[in-house]
């Protein structure tokens, strides 16, 4: 089974988006957005972002003493 994306409003109002894979284990969240328009515009960004993106591992910096 597919995953899904999930639009829904928060405690505080806001609308979130969440990606569930297809056991319904959520695997990403989106931020807050003011509208559920505006959330489902953060949908197809991150479907958009997502299409053939590659994975890169990201070494952890060095802090200077």
């Amino acid at each position: 089974m597919a995953g899904k994306f999930e639009v829904y409003e928060d405690a505080g109002g806001k609308y979130r988006f969440r990606l569930k894979a297809g056991n319904g284990e959520i695997v990403a969240t989106g931020q807050g957005y003011a509208s559920k328009d505006a959330a489902h515009k953060g949908v197809d960004a991150v479907q958009r972002a997502a299409n053939g993106a590659s994975v890169v591992d990201v070494a952890k910096s060095v802090a200077a003493a």
